[in-house]
């Protein structure tokens, strides 16, 4: 601690992202990256826009991109008014905590969720209430219809880190009972296995989807996110980043995000190969004795009623394996699995059956 730190520093609790480790020969299942390239288009534009424009700051309102977005959604109404873009899809949700949900009543989540959330809470002194997944690690739209007042609503959908999917149904019938409130859902892994909320978005003015391309695009290292929702909440958004950073998007990222969103055949073989790598993982962890909860992420939570979470990760990384483990009380014997290869899926069902025996 410093005495040159303004007071909220020493109150905040920092967001730890998933380890980068810089050892060689890994199986990395640890962050959720997608095991498959990106679109070749993508890494083509991106060349090409390396040269002389680099010594001009890019398009600050990224349009082609908001259009490549609204033309891939325009059958449900959307259009470049409907869309914000940002330095992924967590800028995308800081702003969306401060442009949104700063009111007197507490924000709802769930209470196993991102754990970014109450980091952005910290940060911009939201006050938030934590709603429990069922026994079953479900999000239940009742607990929060019957929570009383609030300030507005979040939760990932798949969540995380569980993989558990709402319906849509369920969200529509979120965003239909909490008229005041804003409902942002955070469609991070929506791609492996979800709906989008985005078709609900025409007819919910509280309604904001947020999702990614750095998970179902292969896009983790350009750093892009977006929303949808209806131009009031965009214009929030764009508010706060244009008294935050006007550009947050370099021109590498708008070119290749632009030409990954109109890559559809690259997206739906990479997408449809995650899933299948996602159904043999499942089938393989069932067969070693784990429970799995069902997934529609691309990656897996599973625990084993005979050995202890922790243990089995430091014995995976001794192997040279690297999964994800969470410390907090509900979840503390779980492994989050990400969905690699099937090589990769494969040396990690290999290396438990021998620490199982």
């Amino acid at each position: 601690m410093s005495k040159y730190w303004s007071p909220i520093v020493s109150r905040l609790t920092p967001y730890t992202p998933g380890e980068q480790p810089k050892l060689s020969k890994l199986v990395k299942l640890n962050t959720n990256e997608n095991p498959y390239g990106p679109s070749p288009l993508a890494l083509a534009a991106i060349a090409r826009e390396v040269g002389d424009s680099l010594r001009l700051y890019p398009n600050p309102d990224a349009e082609p991109l908001k259009l490549a977005i609204a033309e891939y959604h325009a059958q449900h109404g959307i259009t470049p008014a409907h869309v914000f873009v940002g330095n992924g899809s967590d800028e995308v949700l800081a702003h969306a905590f401060q442009a949104l949900l700063q009111h007197d009543a507490p924000i709802l989540f769930p209470d196993i969720t991102y754990s970014f959330y109450p980091t952005y809470c910290s940060l911009y002194q939201v006050a938030y209430r934590t709603i429990p997944l069922a026994a079953d690690f479900t999000l239940r739209v009742d607990d929060y219809l019957t929570a009383g007042a609030n300030g507005g609503i979040i939760f990932p959908n798949p969540n995380a880190p569980t993989g558990c999917l709402l319906p849509l149904a369920e969200v529509e019938r979120l965003a239909a009972a909490q008229p005041d409130s804003v409902v942002i859902v955070d469609e991070a892994y929506v791609d492996f296995g979800g709906d989008s909320a985005i078709p609900l978005v025409a007819r919910y003015p509280n309604l904001l989807v947020v999702q990614t391309l750095s998970k179902s695009r292969s896009l983790a290292g350009l750093r892009v996110g977006f929303a949808i929702g209806q131009p009031d909440l965009i214009t929030a958004l764009e508010r706060v980043k244009n008294s935050f950073n006007s550009y947050p998007l370099d021109r590498m990222a708008i070119v290749g995000a632009t030409a990954s969103i109109q890559d559809q055949a690259h997206f739906e073989q990479t997408r449809q190969a995650v899933i299948a790598s996602r159904n043999t993982l499942v089938a393989g962890l069932q067969a070693l004795g784990f429970e799995v909860l069902p997934s529609a992420a691309n990656f897996v939570f599973a625990r084993h009623p005979r050995h202890d979470a922790a243990q089995l990760a430091a014995t995976l990384r001794s192997d040279g394996i690297i999964v994800r483990h969470f410390s907090s009380e509900r979840i503390a014997q779980f492994l989050r699995i990400t969905v690699g290869t099937d090589a990769a899926c494969h040396t990690l069902l290999d290396a438990l059956r021998i620490h199982l025996q």
